[in-house]
């Protein structure tokens, strides 16, 4: 086992996921942490997570600029409450930090690569497509166009397709201006950019794409299936939009460097994503099957696992004697090769149940290696190295 990322990072590899097997484990962020330093210094130029990608760009403003209270922008910046996790804390203070002492052009740029949804909610696309309508300065009234809301807001649009806004009249007619804002936005590309900035743009870009995403997965809760079907549909929307925020980073970041991303497992591995629920199976395509499937080579997964070694067929790592480590009383971390791991065969007691999935062989197959905890609660954030410059 190795705690260094230059031992699994190729030359041709663009885009490198770092799954999760579960949010409720902060070792796994803490871990996070100290890859992304060792990635920076190997001229890794950005990162993503799973949040909101439209909130996160107030994040990337204060990590730029120094735009906004710290406080504020973890708080209103991350989407499912991950500003408040001490790990994502440390890593945006890490990375102002960093680019106060560099120049513009060697900037960390921070990224969100998911969509304000869930299984159970999502909001109207209505402030979404305004941005961008007021950035190309098309004169359209979106707001009566989209009604109330809350209608669109509430857990009902998405549970129960009766109450959906998919097929509603005022949907149709938000992707029908949907459809004239993407025209505009390119059309006027040359004068808007040499007015305002490439970044403007982009941001403006940002804005429509989650505002069409949001209406794609409006339709969805609208379609008239059992509930498992109505699942994995939902999540099937959620990854596409997260796949298509990952090859537009990729756009934007070419020619600086290669971008981290750190998100569960589901959503970063090769092979389809599933879980059981009740007496159903969930399936669906994840975004790291569809990037993986366009961006061939250049994108690597990193799959996260957690629990005792021998589970894994591994033998615990010989304790390490570098400052990532206080002594011996913390649990260990390690890299390894995904050849060289078994699939698991079980949860065991110290592990969580909530949203955890353990490592199945197709998962192992599609993974480049492995980054295993033994016992995630026992890291603790001072025995991580600290970020430095």
């Amino acid at each position: 086992m190795s705690q260094h990322i230059q031992d699994f990072v190729t030359t041709s590899s663009e885009l490198l996921a770092l799954g999760e097997p579960t949010h409720q484990v902060p070792a796994f962020g803490w871990v996070r942490n100290e890859l992304f330093v060792q990635l920076v210094e190997l001229g890794f130029r950005s990162i993503g997570l799973e949040t909101d990608r439209v909130a996160a760009l107030a994040v990337n403003d204060f990590i730029q600029n120094g735009i906004g209270d710290f406080d504020t922008v973890m708080r209103e910046g991350f989407s499912h409450d991950f500003g408040a996790l001490d790990t994502n804390r440390q890593l945006i203070a890490w990375m102002r930090e960093y680019n106060r002492n560099h120049t513009p052009a060697a900037h960390l740029t921070f990224y969100g690569i998911d969509a304000q949804t869930e299984n159970t909610s999502a909001p109207s696309p209505r402030r979404y497509l305004e941005y961008t309508r007021d950035y190309v300065g098309l004169d359209i009234d979106i707001a009566s166009a989209a009604g109330d809301d809350e209608r669109w807001g509430r857990q009902e649009a998405i549970l129960d397709p009766e109450l959906s806004m998919g097929e509603s009249e005022a949907a149709g007619r938000l992707r029908s201006m949907a459809d004239d804002l993407v025209d505009a936005l390119y059309e006027c590309a040359p004068q808007r950019i040499a007015a305002t900035s490439l970044a403007e743009w982009h941001r403006a870009e940002t804005y429509l794409s989650a505002g069409v995403g949001l209406l794609r997965y409006h339709r969805v809760a609208a379609q008239r299936h059992e509930q498992s079907k109505r699942i994995s549909l939902l999540l099937g929307a959620r990854d596409v939009i997260m796949a298509q925020n990952l090859l537009a980073i990729r756009r934007i970041e070419s020619g600086r460097g290669p971008t981290l991303v750190f998100a569960n497992n589901t959503h970063l591995q090769r092979n389809p994503s599933h879980f059981s629920r009740a007496d159903s199976e969930i399936t669906w395509t994840g975004a790291g099957s569809i990037a993986a499937s366009l961006l061939g080579e250049q994108y690597s997964f990193i799959a996260g696992s957690l629990g005792r070694s021998d589970l894994f067929g591994l033998g615990e790592p010989e304790p390490d004697t570098s400052e990532a480590f206080l002594d011996n009383r913390i649990s260990t971390w390690g890299l390894i090769a995904s050849s060289a791991v078994a699939a698991a065969r079980s949860r065991t007691d110290t592990t969580p149940q909530q949203g955890y999935f353990p490592l199945d062989a197709a998962t192992l197959a599609g993974a480049d290696a492995v980054l295993h905890i033994s016992d995630g609660a026992a890291i603790r954030p001072e025995s991580i190295r600290t970020p430095r410059d």
